[in-house]
């Protein structure tokens, strides 16, 4: 099939088999359900850890943590999808730098076109509309619209027929993943309603919940041919940072990468029906879906915990100083080029006149020590006379930030 033949296909209308909506229920967890209160326990556990992080970080530093955690995010969603692109070949691809290995350089453009979306989502651009349809639309359209021609097919598992994925556009062909048949493609429309309707108007305990019931009850409607588990992970991630505040600074991805058996199966195990009259009053089991926000939830605040232990002022201090100094002693760095992170690392923000005081220097050394540490990836800056802000490259990671994601081998 062309993609034009595929574009043909998408014109007619899809059939809607006239299933019920309640087929989905139950789409929050009842006050009074199994695990309800050990749920909520956790939404305030992970409001509180994430509150404290964000507040033990300089807001300057936000920015340039936040955008090696969208790499971060974009490699584990990817591996989450059998996709491995390193965090250092993604930072490659945001510079343009692409592999001459045509399946490579898919996968870079892959990751490129993930980071966008989630930095729009970072910046507010889906703000006030995450659980709508327009905006799950969206988030799988800008995607889509980015990604190379290849990566816009995917597979029929039973067929094996090769099928184009529209940008944005509802299904309007019958699916299954793993074991579960999905909605018929016309119904879809009328099940993202209701799951905007069961969403969009919640408290802020609720809106936590929902960003594990909501993650899964996507998924089960599998509004689109394929992408459905990236956008329920971004879905996921603009919940909590909306919810919280989280100055997208942590990631659930990476947890759920590092958990993906369990991930699958708990999803997997949401998919059934309900087992006993004592299993929640919907079609769908209650005690499997509290178990994933169970499960969800621990993901988070564990990410959280993990952030906090490589931001603690001292030791991430600590590390930076060890690499600087290896770095000026093999002659990668000028002397004196610590004095500018050591100040950066306190202050967050460094005017570009306040450099010649610190290193004690003149304005032309001062402006050379300056030069050498952007081109080494680690200092930032908007134009040549703007301040400088502390960069988090990945190809540091393993040295600045240990564990975040692994070594490049």
């Amino acid at each position: 099939m062309t993609r034009e033949d595929a574009h043909a296909e998408a014109d007619i209308e899809a059939a809607d088999r006239g299933e019920a909506v309640d087929l989905m229920e139950p789409l929050i967890l009842r006050e009074g359900g199994k695990r309800r209160g050990e749920i909520v326990d956790r939404t305030v556990e992970l409001a509180q850890k994430s509150a404290g992080l964000r507040r033990a970080l300089p807001e300057s530093l936000l920015s340039s943590l936040a955008t090696l955690v969208r790499a971060m995010n974009c490699y584990y969603s990817n591996l989450i999808e059998g996709h491995d692109t390193h965090p250092v070949d993604i930072e490659r691809a945001l510079k343009q730098d692409y592999s001459a290995d045509p399946r490579k350089r898919d996968l870079q453009r892959e990751a490129r076109a993930h980071i966008a979306v989630q930095e729009w989502i970072d910046e507010g651009g889906l703000r006030g509309r995450v659980l709508t349809v327009e905006g799950i639309c969206e988030i799988h359209g800008r995607f889509c619209n980015d990604l190379p021609e290849e990566l816009l097919w995917a597979k029929d598992p039973d067929s094996g027929e090769r099928v184009f994925v529209a940008p944005g556009q509802l299904r309007t062909r019958d699916v299954r993943v793993g074991r579960h048949f999905a909605i018929s493609p016309g119904a879809a429309s009328r099940f993202l309603e209701r799951f905007v309707e069961a969403y969009r108007s919640l408290g802020r305990t609720d809106s936590i919940i929902a960003a594990a019931c909501a993650h899964h009850r996507l998924l089960w409607i599998h509004p689109f041919v394929d992408g459905n588990g990236r956008v329920a992970r971004l879905v996921s991630h603009a919940v909590l940072l909306e919810t919280l505040d989280t100055g997208a600074v942590w990631s659930a991805a990476r947890g759920l990468a590092r958990n993906v058996d369990a991930y699958k199966r708990h999803l997997a195990e949401c998919d059934l029906p309900r087992h006993n009259d004592l299993d929640g009053r919907g079609s769908l089991s209650e005690e499997a879906l509290a178990d994933f926000a169970c499960f969800f939830l621990d993901i988070c605040i564990d990410q959280v915990d993990f952030m906090e232990s490589l931001i603690q002022p001292d030791k991430l201090r600590a590390r930076i100083q060890l690499w600087t100094e290896e770095a000026v002693r093999l002659g990668e760095l000028p002397p004196k080029a610590g004095a500018v992170l050591e100040a950066l690392l306190y202050r967050g923000m460094l005017p570009r006149g306040d450099v010649p005081a610190i290193v004690g220097a003149g304005d032309r050394q001062a402006r050379r020590i300056v030069a050498a540490l952007i081109d080494a990836g680690v200092v930032s800056s908007r134009s040549n006379r703007a301040p400088l802000f502390l960069a988090f490259p990945a190809r540091l990671a393993s040295r600045w930030m240990p564990g975040l994601f692994p070594e490049k081998t």
